[in-house]
This record gives C-alpha cells, sequence and structure tokens, in this order.
C-alpha cells in the first residue's frame, strides 16, 4: 500500500480535471482518496493503493482530460492536519 499527495498545475481547473481523476481512479480501480481545487489554480490529489494502481494513476495525471494542459506535478509531503479530509478506503472523490 502507498500514499502519495500531488500538486497539478498548468490549466487544470475549469476543463473538467477533478471528473476526469475520480472516473480515472475507478476505471484503474482499487484507488482511495480525493481530488480538490486549489485557489493558487492548481488541483491536488492525495490516493492511496498498491504501487501499480497508483503508478498508473501519478501517469495518466500528466496527461489529464481533452483540455488540460500539465506543466508541472509535485509530490507533496503527506502531511496530515485537520484541515485535509481524510481518505475513506474504498472511494476516490471529488471536494
Amino acid at each position: 500500500m502507498r500514499e502519495v499527495y500531488l500538486k497539478i498545475e498548468g490549466r487544470v481547473q475549469g476543463i473538467g480535471y477533478r471528473r476526469w481523476a475520480v472516473h480515472k481512479a475507478l476505471e484503474i480501480g482499487g484507488i482511495s482518496g480525493w481530488v480538490r481545487n486549489e485557489d493558487d489554480g492548481s488541483v491536488e490529489i492525495l490516493m492511496n493503493g498498491e504501487d501499480e494502481a497508483i503508478n498508473e494513476m501519478i501517469q495518466a495525471c500528466y496527461d489529464g482530460p481533452m483540455f488540460a494542459r500539465v506543466d508541472k506535478i509535485s509530490f507533496l509531503p503527506g502531511v496530515r492536519n485537520y484541515f485535509l479530509p481524510p481518505i475513506k478506503e474504498g472511494y476516490f472523490i471529488r471536494i
């Protein structure tokens, strides 16, 4: 089991990136977590799952949906605080 916290920058808001991420996670299977928009125009994803599924999702995030332009993906430290919602096992949701 592996957990990653991604910050995705570029043209990733207003083009369905969060909806795409939810569908992609379901398509890959075995991924739990969430995706959300940030005030700076980026999208963040916190997810966990088996290495193979997580690696496939990370690779897919570099492309994103049709109208996305991903300029940069950063791996953030998985710091837990009260402002980040917890991951519900078996669910990948938009927040």
